[in-house]
């Protein structure tokens, strides 16, 4: 990755120096994950990029073992998935590993993309690291949606039959496109193969995508709490230990709230109906598909056309592309925005309404309520952010992360000394601040000080 210039990465063993003078994966590797700059003062909701990337690993991990016993065949699949249930060494575990991590991911990255939202992180010079994560996600919704189609289920063979066909909106061209879907004039057993095929591929080119999307982050550097940017040394510590070390627990604690879901509420996340095999011949009381693509799911329900319908969902992402030029204000975290702040908490309720309408029958008042929050949520874009950078008076802001950190700039250890202190190995004669209380070095202990007490 560009822009750090030379390593400072000095290796010990023959065996490495030999190979990263020749390709310097291991210099790579401690610039980007070990001595990378980070801002001092990020909290938990800057963990949720370690989190993702660990369950995209999962993800792709279990999806290549699951594959194996699976066959995207509309005769067996269904079967094939109950044998993986009961007859596959662990495949019950390795199923809801998959399919309980398919609603922990999204919940990780939905938790991702409200953080960079309050705290302004799509604004210059994130712009290109902002879009290549609306791609990851389209390109998740997509790999999702196919893997709910495979196990044939009652619930998941009509999801497929019902979004699908809103291609058919497109004039023209619209019925043409839902055939060449579909590889017939139904949902059938060619679907399910290039679903399958897709739901294979597609991981793959969300981990290409997420390897720009780490790269863009490196050369533009963490966004922080404050948005001030990182102004010297001070701002910032070393990845490693500090950044890891917080990312380790922060996953530690995911993995109990994703661990009590695959061992003791597998299905809970999911619809009944996919226990009963796909019939074409009925339908049920109410199409739902999962819980993270909900509020699309009521946006696209709220717009009495079809055609408008399909257009309102897919620009519900794409407006998100356009985010870093809607924001006109120049303070980035929402912190010192009193204003967008409200805005952005109405936005997370709407957020929520919408996902809770989306699984409510599309009749009577869901469908009022549906529209005023669809409303909401195209206005927070399309008129509060661009308005509200302009008439918000911003609160005052620390001139440096050091200074929100520490109040003010008191001499405090930098990353640096906070290293040398971390490490055990503390020195006199090093130029460090006192702790109150402790006697210089070298200074007589005084009759009466807490020194001398500890020693009585």
């Amino acid at each position: 990755m560009a822009g750090h210039g030379t390593s400072s990465f000095q290796p010990q063993n023959k065996t490495v120096r030999w190979i990263d003078s020749r390709l310097p994966l291991f210099s790579l590797a401690h610039e980007q994950a070990i001595a990378f700059p980070t801002p001092k003062n990020l909290n938990y909701m800057w963990t949720f990029g370690a989190i993702l990337m660990f369950m995209l690993i999962t993800m792709i991990l279990t999806g290549i073992t699951l594959a194996m016993h699976y066959a995207a065949n509309t005769e067996l699949a269904f079967n094939q998935v109950e044998h993986i249930m009961r007859d596959v060494n662990y495949g019950w575990l390795l199923r809801y590993i998959h399919a309980v991590g398919a609603s922990m991911f999204f919940f990780a990255v939905y938790m991702h993309i409200a953080r960079g939202l309050y705290y302004g992180s799509y604004k210059a010079p994130r712009e290109i690291l902002w879009m290549l994560g609306v791609i990851i996600l389209i390109l998740m919704m997509a790999t999702a949606f196919m893997g709910y189609v495979l196990p044939w289920g009652q619930m998941s063979g009509w999801g497929a039959t019902v979004i699908t066909n809103l291609f058919s909106a497109i004039p023209l061209v619209g019925p043409a496109i839902v055939e060449w879907l579909w590889g017939g004039f139904a949902v059938d057993n060619p679907t399910l193969n290039r679903f399958f095929a897709l739901h294979y591929l597609l991981p793959f080119m969300i981990a290409g995508i997420v390897f720009l999307h780490v790269w863009a982050l490196h050369i533009s550097g963490n966004n922080n709490p404050t948005g001030v940017s990182v102004k010297s040394a001070k701002d910032t510590v070393s990845f490693h230990p500090y950044v890891t070390m917080k990312d380790v627990f922060a996953l530690v604690c995911f993995m109990l709230l994703y661990g009590y879901f695959v061992f003791y509420a597998p299905n809970y996340l999911g619809h009944p109906d996919n226990y009963i095999e796909f019939n074409p011949l009925a339908t049920p009381a109410h199409i739902v598909p999962e819980w993270y693509l909900l509020p699309f799911y009521a946006i696209l329900r709220a717009i009495p056309s079809k055609l408008g319908g399909v257009i309102a969902m897919f620009s519900a992402l794409l407006v998100l592309f356009v985010v870093p030029w809607l924001d006109t204000s120049k303070v980035r975290s929402a912190k010192y925005r009193p204003m967008f702040k409200i805005a952005f908490w109405l936005f997370v309720v709407t957020a929520v309404a919408l996902g809770w309408l989306g699984a409510q029958p599309a009749e009577g008042v869901y469908i009022v309520l549906a529209r005023i929050f669809t409303a909401y949520y195209f206005g927070f874009f399309l008129v509060l952010m661009p308005v509200l950078g302009l008439i918000e008076k911003p609160k005052p802001m620390p001139n440096s992360i050091s200074e929100a950190v520490l109040h003010k700039d008191d001499g405090l250890p930098n990353a640096q000394d906070q290293n040398w202190i971390w490490g055990g190995k503390r020195q006199r004669g090093r130029n460090l601040p006192r702790v109150a209380g402790e006697p210089a070095a070298g200074a007589p202990t005084q009759p009466g000080s807490a020194n001398a007490a500890q020693k009585d």
